[in-house]
């Protein structure tokens, strides 16, 4: 320390060196949390595809809440979901609830993907309708979209998602749509159910996705608007008076909840049948391909085996399949012979289907299904009663209105698919019931009691649909609901043959399911 003084000393040796080790320290942890956080956002970036949807651990699906402007990289649907986020963006804050529309939207089959524009086309007119020309009535109605994944394989994820709005400024208060009778669906209606949140399914249709099973309500709050498929084929029935001896059925084996259920309907409309049923297996995921059109041929040869009474062919199968099924009947051997070929609502899809060979039609083969709903069923007022012209006129007047603003443009409208007025009666459903369970002076109903409506609308507090009355049994499931009839013509359009009822003939004006 020769030559300096203490104080030199204290400041160069005792601070200086600390000093010099302490900003040291501090950068280079600065660096560290730095390097953390680019490294977080990088990989929340990585991972986002929009606000509220991510990439989930391991797949390049987009899943979850969409409260934007969105459209999960579907350009057919830029336009609906535009007029939405419009729509959301002019409502008040607080004075509106939210409804999530869950549906596949990252779906790649063509036409899939066309159901879901024509159902979300009409959820948003509903939404629209229910906020501009309801003369008052509140609260106001947020719409949002939720993605399970292409094949709902992520339905966990978004239930996680959804539930927590119920809590939140969101005030999320039922779910609609669902889509398909999977067995995916099926779980997240069970877990959205189980957690208090109140669901509307539009197009399920699986037996086994219903209350009232054995008296049973494993859904509790599930509410639907399309009928069973033990409703679809008992109105199928009275419309086609099915023989025993003259049909073959034809199924899908091990099935989905929508695949089993109908072949089960089916298999007891034709009990008795001399013909054993004929299984075809598909891949898990029924939009693709497999092998089954090698089956479908071997079956062709069955059909032309059987006795020459035998004129119709009962399909239990999703729309892939029965498509591969026609292609194969156009080729039979026994041209000269005709058939009928009889299926669920999952014909609907054949409109849209474009690898379907429609000259099978010209080669005395005709395909009628049931639709869930249909734009000409209600043309004339055939029925006196379970539906009128007026009340789907309320439809098709907005419509006129959708290529334009204010309600519009929605995108190109298709309606022979029944999807848009399907989506529509959901939406309106969820409407009729938030509001009825929204207290005087409330701007918003509790949770729990938007599903306890469902068992009251019947009668004077039934939804008229634009598909045709929805009345509710005490589960939930619509009673006696109009079934049109539809056959596919060999241009690849629907053609409106009948409206068929499950039990038989039109409801009674009072519209009360019998105990």
């Amino acid at each position: 320390m020769a030559g300096r003084g203490f104080g030199t000393w204290l400041r160069e040796g005792v601070w200086a060196i600390p000093l010099r080790r302490y900003l040291a320290v501090l950068v280079s942890a600065a660096l560290v949390v730095g390097l953390v956080f680019v490294v977080r956002v990088l990989t929340h970036d990585d991972r986002a595809c929009a606000a509220g949807v991510v990439h989930p651990e391991g797949s390049d699906d987009c899943v979850g809440v969409s409260t934007t402007a969105y459209d999960f990289g579907r350009p057919q649907l830029r336009d609906a979901v535009r007029a939405i986020d419009r729509e959301n963006d002019s409502l008040k804050p607080g004075a509106y609830v939210t409804v999530a529309l869950m549906l596949p939207y990252t779906a790649s089959t063509p036409s899939t993907l066309s159901d879901i524009q024509h159902e979300l086309q009409g959820a948003y007119l509903a939404q629209w309708e229910a906020n501009h020309a309801a003369n008052g009535q509140s609260p106001s109605i947020r719409l949002v979209l939720a993605n399970p994944g292409a094949t709902s394989d992520h339905w966990k994820q978004l239930v996680d998602q959804l539930e927590p709005m119920t809590r939140s400024a969101d005030r999320l208060r039922a779910v609609a749509g669902v889509g398909m009778s999977t067995d995916n669906n099926k779980k997240a209606v069970a877990e959205l159910t189980r957690r208090g949140i109140p669901v509307v399914g539009s197009s399920i249709t699986a037996d086994d996705l219903a209350n009232g099973q054995g008296g049973r309500d494993p859904f509790p709050g599930l509410a639907r608007v399309s009928p069973t498929n033990t409703d679809e084929a008992r109105a199928l029935a009275s419309f086609a008076k099915v023989s025993a001896g003259r049909a073959l059925l034809v199924y899908d084996k091990p099935g989905d909840p929508y695949t089993r259920t109908i072949q089960a309907s089916f298999a007891k409309l034709i009990k008795g049948s001399p013909y054993e049923p004929q299984p075809f297996t598909p891949p898990a995921d029924r939009t693709q391909e497999g092998t089954t059109a090698n089956t479908f041929r071997q079956i062709t040869h069955l059909v032309c085996d059987t006795s020459k009474e035998t004129d119709t062919i009962l399909f239990a199968g999703r729309h892939t399949q029965l498509r591969q099924f026609i292609n194969a009947l156009g080729g039979r051997g026994c041209q000269d012979r005709k058939f009928t070929l009889l299926t669920g609502d999952e014909g609907s899809y054949l409109t849209g289907e474009k690898a379907l060979d429609r000259s099978a039609l010209k080669h005395n083969l005709s395909i009628r299904y049931t639709s869930l709903a249909h734009p000409d069923a209600w043309a004339k007022d055939t029925a006196k009663t379970g539906g009128s012209a007026r009340d789907a006129k309320v439809l098709s007047d907005l419509l006129a209105r959708s290529g334009r603003a204010p309600v519009g443009p929605i995108g190109p409208v298709a309606l022979d698919d029944g999807q848009l007025i399907i989506g529509y009666d959901a939406m309106t459903l969820v409407v009729h019931g938030i509001r009825e369970a929204t207290p005087d002076g409330r701007t918003a109903p509790p949770l729990a009691d938007v599903g306890l409506q469902w068992p009251q609308v019947k009668g004077s507090l039934r939804v008229s649909g634009a598909s045709g009355w929805i009345c509710l049994d005490v589960h939930g499931n619509p009673y006696d609901k109009a079934v049109p009839i539809v056959e596919l013509t060999p241009e690849g359009d629907s053609r409106f043959v009948k409206i068929a009822w499950p039990e038989g003939r039109p409801p009674g004006k009072e519209c009360l399911p019998p105990s």
